[in-house]
């Protein structure tokens, strides 16, 4: 059995931090499932920014977008909807053998919208009619404007991948604005499952502190914030509230540990997934980390409810100068900034093909 196979046995769901239309038309992804026990994916705009800008796959699409007369951003939902509809019916067998646990695709929306709840949600409800799969998640970010947006589309029943999550405080928020939710959709008679997931990131935490912390505690700040999310995970949705919820059919909120890919070259490429192995969670990795955990991977001692430890390690840095609570603010800020411009190179990208592939354009 290789290591993907133990990870998956252990109750651990793998998904793919990676969506192209060459992973879908080369039967990649569809090996992936078959053979590294992959059962979802995630996507985002730096992914296509890179794939549109780097082949011409996508050539086709843009040219009939804009023999349609779309503007840039309906012509990357179009074509990012083609492509996750498609992996979403690859993964629809894991969708109906789990009852909607498992075997989701998400995708983004836009970023500009961040700062308003109300366009937000519209646009997260709009989305996901368009994709027409039950398995397809909704990407909102875990940021102070867009809990309310989270709230009101999960009451909506649409499935939220909530993303942006840095800190424990920002977490506990968040499986906060889903609890909200389905218990608004209990007291309206509607059904009490929703899907969703909560995304916490893991490696930037190291990145940030790398040049401030001592040897020994290189490239584990991201470890120990991990355990301490999956601690208040495991507090969170063992509360006497949610074991009413769950009597009348609502499912917790799934963490996932997003950005589990070694950033540091001289740290093993597989140490946030063998860090952070734990049953009823997902890790979404980058293609390659994938590909070396495969390979060589290892699959740790699975993570427990005791505090302990990560509390331990936590207080290590803070001794060290770190004040983990800021930290976690400026990371989900910065990150912020980083998806809006993601976003904008990725419109820019659009309108430079349009310049390539349309003559109406030039």
């Amino acid at each position: 059995m290789n290591p993907t196979a133990r990870l998956h046995d252990l109750g651990q769901s793998l998904w793919l931090d990676n969506i192209t239309r060459d992973l879908l038309d080369s039967g990649t992804l569809a090996r992936y499932v078959a053979e590294l026990s992959v059962t979802g994916l995630t996507s985002n705009p730096t992914i296509y920014d890179k794939a549109i800008g780097s082949t011409a796959a996508y050539d086709a699409d843009v040219r009939a977008g804009a023999a349609r007369g779309l503007s840039a951003e309906a012509i990357f939902f179009d074509l990012a909807l083609d492509d996750l509809r498609r992996a979403a019916d690859l993964f629809a067998p894991v969708h109906a053998r789990t009852a909607g646990v498992d075997g989701f695709v998400s995708l983004e929306v836009s970023p500009l919208l961040a700062r308003d709840a109300a366009a937000t949600h519209a646009e997260a409800v709009r989305l996901h009619r368009l994709g027409a799969r039950d398995n397809l998640f909704i990407k909102i970010p875990g940021t102070p404007e867009g809990l309310p947006a989270i709230e009101e589309t999960i009451r909506a029943g649409v499935p939220v991948n909530v993303t942006l999550l840095f800190s424990a405080s920002q977490y506990v928020a968040c499986m906060e604005a889903y609890t909200l939710a389905i218990e608004r959709r209990v007291d309206a008679g509607l059904s009490a499952y929703v899907a969703s997931v909560a995304s916490v990131f893991i490696s930037r935490w190291d990145g940030i502190v790398a040049d401030r912390v001592p040897d020994d505690l290189r490239n584990q700040l991201g470890l120990a914030v991990g355990r301490q999310a999956y601690v208040e995970y495991r507090r969170f949705f063992a509360s006497d509230r949610w074991q009413r919820l769950l009597n009348l059919g609502a499912r917790p909120q799934r963490l996932l540990f997003a950005s589990t890919g070694t950033k540091d070259p001289a740290a093993s490429d597989t140490l946030y997934v063998t860090g952070l192995a734990a049953p009823h969670t997902v890790d979404t990795m980058p293609e390659d980390t994938l590909l070396a955990f495969a390979d060589h991977g290892a699959v740790g001692e699975p993570l427990t409810s005791d505090p302990a430890p990560a509390e331990a390690l936590l207080a290590r840095f803070a001794a060290a100068g770190i004040d983990v609570a800021t930290v976690g603010d400026e990371l989900q800020s910065k990150g912020a900034d980083a998806f809006v411009a993601s976003w904008t190179s990725l419109m820019g990208r659009i309108a430079a093909k349009l310049a390539d592939v349309s003559p109406a354009a030039r």
